[in-house]
């Protein structure tokens, strides 16, 4: 892991990485209202192809991949001074550095949690197009973060509230 470089409100684009069901967009979402930021959710930027492909049960490639990482970037871009908190999956080395092809400086929080509890969590989920069958395939990409790589891994027991204080507080260096 390496430090939270940055303003006093921590590194400018953050982006909120782990599993489908891990909490990307719950954290993601909590942590851009505790540092005052915009929130993306990068399954909102999917193309319809990938959804469903999803949908379907299939998984994606990183050929599917490409094109939707790239407009995850070029969404980081829009914000003035790329100052935004993005819940992505990121899952392997490759696919973050694609998204720091867009934002160099992209600090990764990526969440960690017991394969149950993430297809618990699935199961109960409604409404969403990933499917609890291509749970294993999202562990079997999943690349933890590099020891070159700025980022944070984090187990989503506490839960989302106090997850995000954690995570908050780490990045703008106050731990108090």
């Amino acid at each position: 892991m390496t430090d939270a470089a940055g303003s006093p409100r921590g590194p400018a684009a953050i982006a909120v990485s782990g599993v489908s069901g891990s909490g990307k967009s719950t954290v993601g979402a909590l942590l851009a209202r505790r540092l005052d930021r915009p929130f993306l959710d990068a399954d909102d930027l999917h193309p319809p192809a990938n959804i469903a492909k999803m949908a379907s049960g299939i998984a994606l490639t990183d050929d599917d991949r490409g094109p939707w990482l790239d407009a995850v970037g070029r969404a980081i871009l829009q914000h003035k001074g790329r100052r935004v908190v993005v819940a992505c999956s990121a899952l392997r080395v490759v696919h973050r550095d694609r998204l720091r092809l867009w934002a160099p400086e992209l600090f990764v929080v990526q969440l960690t949690a017991p394969v149950d509890l993430i297809r618990d969590r699935l199961t109960a989920r409604a409404n969403h197009f990933m499917p609890a069958t291509l749970l294993a395939s999202q562990f079997a990409a999943l690349e933890p973060l590099e020891p070159t790589e700025a980022g944070l891994v984090v187990n989503v027991g506490p839960g989302p509230e106090a997850l995000a204080g954690d995570i908050s507080r780490h990045l703008t260096n106050d731990r108090h």
